[in-house]
């Protein structure tokens, strides 16, 4: 598959959601330079962030999609938790540079100008992440078959979303906290404008930057634990062992483990079938049940074993 082909298959959420920080980052940009504003400039830090790690979030999805190869037999899965966690570091650096200026500001509060030409933007903003951030809400209900509509589709994103793929989560907080993040901006901008209580500006570039801190230990934290192997989620667990069940032949599950790799997850079980089948059926049985659990979208690899089944049942509803 060429490098192409595979940037296709890279989360769409993150290529939309790069692209739009992008704009973002180059209007705040001007916007921060022509009024002076450390707010603004803290926001356009946050745009630029968001732009550069959602660009590496992009490319490592699309490299985590390149098919196994003798020497990587399991795929390149996690290359995605190891691009994301890349992202977090340029998050952290965005954040203590943001967090420095906040303070200078409060330090030597200073007046911005141009507060018509910084509320538009902010505004702009504000309306520009809001639909990123619903567009990420709908990526999560695709991913974790869910439906919903209208205002029911951020709710729905809120409690589904650690069962989405890594960078869909990443977009979706981050633009959590750049919906906020830009409103906040506009907030402290229009009281300081008004009040003449400058300090505001630099408050609300440290709020900013703390909230820049929070996601990234929040996606660092996820990111490192989906790098080392983490099992899937038990709404991901029952699916898969209600298909294995499904099969009139099999009668028991003797070991399952479900690690993610990325955005797929890998199946490994024992099977118990009924007695008396010859070892020809029971591998008729065995590829019977490997050809069903493939086509749930989500998993990615399974290996199974079959055994005799010993008359106990080893697996229940209560083990999931």
């Amino acid at each position: 598959m060429s490098f192409f082909q595979l940037l296709k298959k890279g989360n769409k959420s993150s290529g939309i959601a790069a692209l739009a920080n992008t704009v973002l980052a180059i209007i705040k940009g001007v916007a921060a330079i022509y009024s002076g504003s450390g707010t603004m400039l803290a926001t356009t830090f946050h745009s630029l962030a968001d732009a550069t790690n959602q660009g590496f979030v992009f490319l490592g999805s699309a490299l985590a999609e390149k098919a196994p190869t003798k020497r990587f037999p399991t795929g390149f899965g996690r290359v995605v938790n190891l691009f994301v966690l890349i992202a977090v570091i340029v998050i952290s650096i965005m954040a203590y540079e943001t967090i420095i200026k906040g303070w200078e500001l409060i330090v030597h509060p200073k007046e911005s100008t141009n507060i018509i030409l910084n509320s538009v933007i902010l505004i702009i903003a504000v309306i520009i992440d809001g639909l990123v951030l619903i567009k990420a809400a709908k990526e999560i209900a695709k991913e974790t078959r869910t439906e919903s509509s209208g205002g029911g589709v951020l709710i729905s994103a809120f409690k589904n979303v650690r069962l989405a793929s890594p960078p869909t989560r990443l977009v979706f907080y981050e633009d959590i906290i750049a919906t906020f993040g830009a409103a906040l901006a506009l907030v402290t901008i229009v009281i300081a404008h008004f009040t003449g209580l400058y300090v505001l500006d630099g408050v609300g570039t440290i709020l900013i930057g703390v909230l820049l801190i929070g996601i990234a230990l929040k996606i660092g934290y996820e990111n490192t634990i989906g790098l080392i192997g983490v099992s899937a989620p038990k709404e991901v667990e029952t699916r898969i062992v209600d298909m294995i069940l499904s099969d009139k032949d099999v009668v028991d599950i003797k070991n399952l483990r479900i690690l993610q790799e990325g955005r797929k997850y890998h199946v490994e079980s024992y099977i118990e079938l009924r007695e008396g089948f010859s070892l020809a059926d029971a591998d008729d049985i065995k590829f019977r049940v490997r050809d069903l659990l493939y086509t749930d979208p989500d998993i990615g690899d399974v290996v199974l074993g079959i055994l005799e089944s010993d008359g106990v049942i080893s697996w229940d509803k209560g083990k999931i």
